[in-house]
């Protein structure tokens, strides 16, 4: 009977040790896992903070918006002087403006 006992405690010892193998390296495995996963969720995570920066709206000031608007009218105004030119010189051209004589400089 001590002997049978003695066989199925080794047997026990025997899987334990077996079991405890596989398990540190399931362990080792998470661990090398979890560290890749860190490093990947670390890259996304800054990517995020870059285009959050990017992307969202901040408040446009007076003086930026004041700086706009005068900018474009000043090409809303340069973009009628050029096409009042084109107008005239086209019309001058085809003779379009009849008893209107051309100063001579």
């Amino acid at each position: 009977e001590n002997e049978i006992e003695k066989a199925t405690k080794e047997q026990d010892v025997k899987y334990k040790v077996k079991e405890s193998t596989e398990l540190d390296a399931t362990v080792a495995e998470t661990e090398t896992d979890r560290s890749g996963v860190q490093a990947e969720l670390d890259a996304v995570l800054e990517y995020l903070s870059k285009i959050e920066g990017e992307c969202i709206a901040k408040a446009e000031t007076y003086e930026e918006r004041r700086a706009r608007f005068e900018a474009e009218l000043a090409g809303c105004k340069e973009a009628l002087r050029i096409l009042e030119e084109e107008t005239a010189t086209s019309l001058i051209q085809r003779g379009a403006l009849r008893g209107v004589r051309r100063h001579r400089a």
